[in-house]
């Protein structure tokens, strides 16, 4: 199983994510999300590659943004 992952900025709470879980999940092909508000952190596991732009979307969506980390 593959894995990302992303800093998320501008989460404070278990509401914000839940919030990123909630549309990250939606992402076609991805397994798994862990995220967290303490630490901003946030690891998308998937079979296969993911489209990057894809979870950076859903992100924002949620209303936060994200960067990969390299």
């Amino acid at each position: 199983m593959a894995s990302s992952e992303y800093r998320v900025s501008g989460m404070s709470c278990e509401h914000c994510e839940a919030a990123v879980q909630a549309e990250v999940s939606r992402v076609p092909g991805v397994r798994g999300v862990d995220v967290s508000a303490r630490t901003g952190k946030l690891v998308v596991a998937s079979a296969a590659p993911v489209d990057e732009q894809a979870i950076l979307d859903a992100v924002d969506e949620a209303g936060y943004e994200a960067v990969l980390v390299a």
